[in-house]
């Protein structure tokens, strides 16, 4: 299910998932179609790890890689879960062919 909500979806993001839910901050960007996909691959990724794990490892992963980069926004986008969504997000058909754990594929130690 979408929601619209401005004030659940944090200053300078377009959307969060907080499972079952979608939230994004303008009802326009229910037509973007790969901000719905990228958003539905952390649905699946959510449902893979039974929602609490996957948030134990989200925000666990998010810590190690900001110490390690020191920068915000650069540990957020090498989480290993954020990499597969962005990388598919494009792949509108991403879901139907994605096998389990594909996450794993984009843990790494190196900065985008």
């Amino acid at each position: 299910m979408i929601l619209i909500s401005k004030y659940i979806v944090p200053k300078g993001y377009s959307g969060i998932t907080l499972f079952p839910f979608v939230f994004l901050k303008s009802r326009d960007f229910k037509k973007k179609a790969t901000l719905i996909n990228h958003e539905k691959i952390h649905l699946r990724q959510q449902l893979e790890l039974l929602v609490i794990t996957f948030y134990v490892f989200y925000l666990i992963e998010f810590l190690i890689r900001l110490i390690k980069y020191k920068n915000w926004n650069l540990a957020y986008k090498n989480i290993s879960f954020e990499g597969e969504a962005y990388k598919n997000e494009s792949y509108l058909d991403y879901l139907n062919h994605r096998k389990s754990w594909q996450f794993l594929k984009y843990i790494r130690s190196n900065a985008k």
